[in-house]
């Protein structure tokens, strides 16, 4: 009785992995190789607009000034990190350790370029 199960169980892998291989074929044959990608346009009108979500292309070089030293410069107090997208005033919880890698001269520079507040 247990060689007949051991036997079934066997069967079903190797039926359901030949079901498998047969899905992805056919999947394959039915869709292009390569992605039809439409058509550029080189009049400045009919481009779409770009959209990005990052914060380090959104922002205007006008709103921010680089870091000196490490340290924002005078005028400038809030500091604003690229890779978590969130910017420190000063009194916060975390503002003597964060590493500024943007700096702005108030918090709505900031959320305008697209960053958020710190929650701490």
């Amino acid at each position: 009785m247990m060689r007949w199960l051991r036997r079934l169980f066997w069967l079903s892998v190797l039926t359901g992995g030949g079901y498998g291989t047969y899905r992805v074929w056919r999947q394959r044959q039915a869709s292009p190789a390569t992605p039809q990608w439409p058509a550029m346009s080189t009049q400045p009108s009919e481009r779409a607009p770009a959209t990005t979500t990052s914060p380090a292309t959104v922002a205007s070089p006008r709103n921010w000034v680089p870091p000196v030293n490490g340290k924002c410069p005078e005028g400038y107090p809030v500091k604003a990190n690229d890779n978590s997208g969130i910017y420190h005033v000063p009194g916060g919880r975390f503002y003597a350790r964060t590493v500024a890698e943007r700096c702005y001269a108030n918090a709505d520079a900031a959320n305008a370029d697209g960053y958020r507040a710190a929650k701490a």
